[in-house]
């Protein structure tokens, strides 16, 4: 039984030999080639990961709320769980709206953070609030008086890029992932797309790091 032979990564010498055995006149050096295999070594790494699924990366379960929840117990899950967005289903399961942490400060009167206001600007809006109030009346209204109708959603069957592409286009953090019975079946954040990221940078390091080894 003969043993495997070893795959390495090609290395200068590797493509000096391959320019010289192609016998024909090519007007690129070793370094154009090197770069150019590089790159294309690259975008492929980059075309696996575009091309993941949603339903591969997305977190589940998702926890949701009712319509009729109250703003109140919408916010103690929201502290509790540490999450800034929650569903909003019908009776169905269905999906009908978010409510989120922005939705919540509206509901109290408390300047929600705007899209041009950076964090620290929000945060004095908010605190600047506290102090002029005082306590906070918690609000007992369902979380269907507040909530937004219009949701960013995905399908299970989509990929990382459109995620991508419809975080930036509607300037969100979060998007759903509904089944076609419009069901919430998973979320995916910006927190798993660069969780996605450095699961791919960590397994390209160790495997660079392997290559180095066997060619010493």
């Amino acid at each position: 039984m003969t043993d495997k032979p070893t795959t390495r990564k090609p290395v200068r010498e590797d493509y000096e030999r391959a320019l010289q055995s192609m016998n024909t006149f090519m007007d690129i050096e070793v370094n154009d080639l090197m770069t150019l295999a590089e790159r294309a070594q690259y975008f492929a790494g980059q075309r696996t990961t575009e091309s993941l699924q949603v339903s591969r990366i997305m977190s589940r379960p998702v926890r949701v709320v009712r319509e009729q929840t109250t703003m109140s117990d919408a916010a103690h899950l929201m502290v509790t769980e540490r999450i800034s967005g929650l569903p909003v289903v019908d009776d169905g399961e269905r999906l009908v709206g978010i409510i989120t942490e922005a939705d919540f400060l509206r509901g109290l009167g408390v300047p929600a953070h705007h899209p041009t206001h950076n964090l620290w600007q929000t945060l004095e809006a908010l605190f600047s609030h506290l102090a002029h109030h005082g306590e906070l009346e918690v609000p007992e209204d369902p979380v269907a008086d507040h909530m937004v109708r219009d949701v960013v959603c995905a399908s299970p069957d989509h990929y990382v890029d459109d995620v991508i592409q419809l975080m930036k286009q509607h300037r969100v953090k979060r998007v759903l992932v509904c089944n076609i019975e419009k069901q919430v079946v998973g979320v995916v954040t910006r927190s798993d797309l660069v969780r996605i990221f450095f699961d791919r940078y960590r397994k390209g390091d160790s495997a660079s790091q392997a290559d180095h080894g066997t060619s010493e």
